[in-house]
């Protein structure tokens, strides 16, 4: 008998992914301008840091919210007291007010179907919580967010078929695409109980389209199953086409007040839009009183600070600030992206087409030695190592298509990307990386083994205990 845990010894967080292990390299050997200008630069973290001096000015005329009072007064012991899981009203309220802006007002949220959670990481595990048993399995279009691996597996012991999108249109979602993924899942003898989509999406940093999001809905309608819309970048949408959330063709298709209505759930966080990752904001919305009332019980393993809620139902509700914000960040988002993706064409470089997100998604195919998962690894050892750059590479985001990256872009300053750039000219203009020396070679090798192919596409019951299956 074990003195552990199955759950504390089993394999399947995700750790061993390249995702991850780009991290650990990082945080060994950090970038600083002054103090490590040789360290590695962060460019796989999708964080928004370009609009902090607007939340910043904010904060400095509107002492009160910072200081926990209201009209002059003190609410520290107010707000330090014990708060229930339902969460504050007044920041229920402007956070579905937020959420409607951000969306045109083309849409409307109702707060009483509003799900407070410790940031978007814990609403989607939660969702799987309510959705799903250990064992059945969500369909998830790829290439997605590598923590999803985390979040919707790990705990719950939700399984993940990958819905297979490709390079030939984009990446979007076809017919075809689902049913393969479904009957994949039926052959793995998997009960599906629903879709999960990023959008805009990550890694991709494309708005979904209305033909793809009808799609999705007559799909789950048909298969009496659910969806569920992570909407945690709708307000990085810096050009055309513009967001459309899945709850407006909800609304256009007549859905409302449906079955089908029902079993459509939406994810919301501030930490990409606004920029605040370290808050932990994140809600739930559903349209089905019984996953509200559930997933409200369960956020207590997640709660938000009462002093957090009270601070941000002041600047969501002051509305010069968040139609400011919104329209500001995205044209620094639109400018960013651009720097970023010319940079990338002054070295023969090309990105997947995007409007949205913190990120692009760069096609460096051409840089392989070969077509196959090897070859990116090695030539992700090569950018860690060499070029000291943090990029994601296509295969820990499940891409079936080896050389794309994910490279992130907002979490620095303009002069730090100029530097990364700078470094992958150096690199692609420079000798092949087959006259390395051999110690180079020597200490790529040291870096942790991964069996990239089976991590890829293996399913977490593949490293389960028998009885776990």
């Amino acid at each position: 008998m074990g003195i552990l845990s199955r759950k504390a010894t089993c394999n399947t967080h995700g750790q061993d992914s390249s995702y991850f292990l780009g991290w650990e390299e990082y945080e060994k050997n950090p970038y600083d301008e002054v103090k490590n200008p040789d360290g590695i630069i962060q460019m796989g973290l999708a964080e928004n840091q370009l609009s902090f001096d607007l939340t910043e000015s904010w904060l400095a005329k509107n002492p009160e919210a910072a200081n926990f009072e209201r009209e002059g007064q003190s609410i520290f012991r107010e707000l330090a007291l014990f708060q229930d899981y339902h969460g504050l009203p007044s920041f229920k309220n402007a956070m579905a007010d937020f959420m409607s802006e951000n969306r045109g007002n083309r849409v409307s949220f109702d707060p009483k179907k509003l799900v407070l959670t410790a940031g978007a990481t814990s609403a989607n595990e939660t969702l799987m919580f309510c959705l799903a048993d250990p064992g059945e399995a969500f369909l998830l279009p790829t290439p997605y967010y590598p923590g999803f691996d985390r979040d919707l597996k790990w705990r719950t012991g939700v399984e993940i078929v990958p819905i297979q999108c490709t390079s030939a249109n984009g990446f979007r979602i076809t017919k075809s695409a689902l049913e393969e993924a479904y009957k994949q899942a039926q052959k793995l003898n998997l009960k599906v109980k629903g879709v999960l989509i990023t959008n805009p999406s990550n890694p991709l940093g494309t708005t979904t389209t209305r033909t793809e999001l009808n799609r999705l809905l007559d799909f789950v309608s048909r298969k009496n199953i659910h969806l569920i819309s992570d909407e945690i970048y709708s307000g990085t949408v810096f050009t055309s086409p513009g967001f459309i959330s899945v709850m407006e063709v909800l609304k256009e298709k007549k859905f409302e007040n449906t079955d089908v209505s029902k079993r459509v759930h939406i994810v919301y966080s501030l930490s990409k839009d606004l920029g605040l990752p370290g808050f932990r904001v994140g809600v739930i919305y559903s349209n089905d009183d019984i996953v509200v009332a559930a997933a409200t019980k369960m956020s207590s393993f997640g709660l938000i600070s009462s002093q957090t809620q009270y601070l941000l139902s002041a600047l969501l509700s002051d509305k010069n600030f968040t139609k400011n914000y919104l329209k500001e960040n995205q044209i620094r988002l639109k400018n960013r992206h651009d720097k970023l993706v010319s940079g990338l064409e002054a070295v023969g470089i090309e990105c997947l087409k995007s409007n949205a997100g913190l990120f692009c998604w760069v096609d460096m195919r051409h840089l392989l030695r070969s077509n196959t998962f090897e070859a990116e690894i090695e030539l992700w050892k090569n950018i860690i190592y060499d070029v000291k750059l943090n990029i994601s590479p296509g295969s820990s985001c499940h891409c079936n298509e080896p050389g794309w990256f994910r490279v992130c872009f907002a979490n620095m300053n303009e002069e730090t990307l100029k530097v990364a750039l700078n470094r992958l000219k150096m690199f692609v203009d420079g000798p092949s990386s087959t006259t390395r020396s051999q110690s180079e070679h020597q200490r790529l090798k040291t870096l942790r083994k991964m069996k990239v192919s089976n991590w890829v596409f293996r399913l977490s019951f593949q490293d389960r205990e028998p009885e776990e299956r």
